[in-house]
């Protein structure tokens, strides 16, 4: 197979091999996939008890939230205990109470403090019903009660670089982790490329399924020539 000749090149698990087999698997021509496409035999992926994203604990937006309700509710509560002791209300509530009983709906400001007020409520939305912690990749776990486990994206990502760059003929190398997928981009500088292609699909492969994930992750290879010095 030659580079030259733009062929794309699509890895799929062997069902009926064993995890040394899947880890260097099947090689047929598919013109219409992603080139150099890899599905190795990963854990997870419906095997075994769901694992879900760990949750953020959003501690700035709440303290954030929380601090200025806080302060309004303060606010308000002293003005109307001042107004209750026959004292004046606070300049600025008289004056909020005047505008708000006098502009009209349709006002450039109203619509204005409207459209920040549900910019801030869908915010707080999304973080309330959203799990965050996008820099965590869940592991997958043995039994009903194994220990909940997560791997840094980013270390991750080191390990899979380091990998890459012990294959023979590997020059330079840069991976990207994702939930769904992890995309490899490398450069080699001598041997043939389809045997280094191999050997890395095989080495990440294996190194993807060593670090356990709970989510079956797409491996998807780019390998090229380096570009020459001089």
């Amino acid at each position: 197979m030659s580079d030259e000749g733009g062929s794309h090149v699509y890895r799929e698990q062997d069902p009926t091999g064993s995890d040394a087999d899947n880890a260097r698997v099947s090689i047929a021509k598919r013109p219409e996939i992603e080139p150099y496409a890899v599905t190795s035999g990963l854990p997870g992926g419906g095997q075994g008890p769901k694992v879900r994203r760990f949750w953020s604990g959003r501690r700035i937006p709440a303290a954030l939230t929380a601090a200025v309700l806080l302060g309004l509710a303060g606010l308000f509560l002293y003005d109307i205990a001042s107004v209750r002791a026959d004292r004046k209300a606070m300049q600025w509530r008289v004056t909020l109470a005047n505008e708000l009983a006098t502009r009209h709906l349709d006002d450039v400001w109203i619509i204005l403090g409207a459209s920040v007020a549900a910019a801030l409520g869908l915010w707080l939305l999304i973080l309330a019903l959203t799990p965050g912690e996008r820099g965590v990749l869940p592991m997958a776990r043995s039994g009903t009660a194994g220990v909940r486990a997560g791997l840094d994206r980013r270390a991750a990502e080191l390990v899979l670089r380091d990998r890459a760059m012990e294959v023979s003929g590997v020059r330079s190398a840069r991976v990207d982790v994702g939930r769904r997928k992890i995309k490899a981009r490398a450069t080699s500088h001598f041997r043939e490329l389809e045997e280094v292609r191999d050997d890395l699909t095989a080495a990440l492969g294996e190194a993807v399924r060593q670090l356990g994930l709970a989510r079956s992750p797409q491996l998807h290879i780019h390998l090229q020539r380096a570009e020459k010095k001089g």
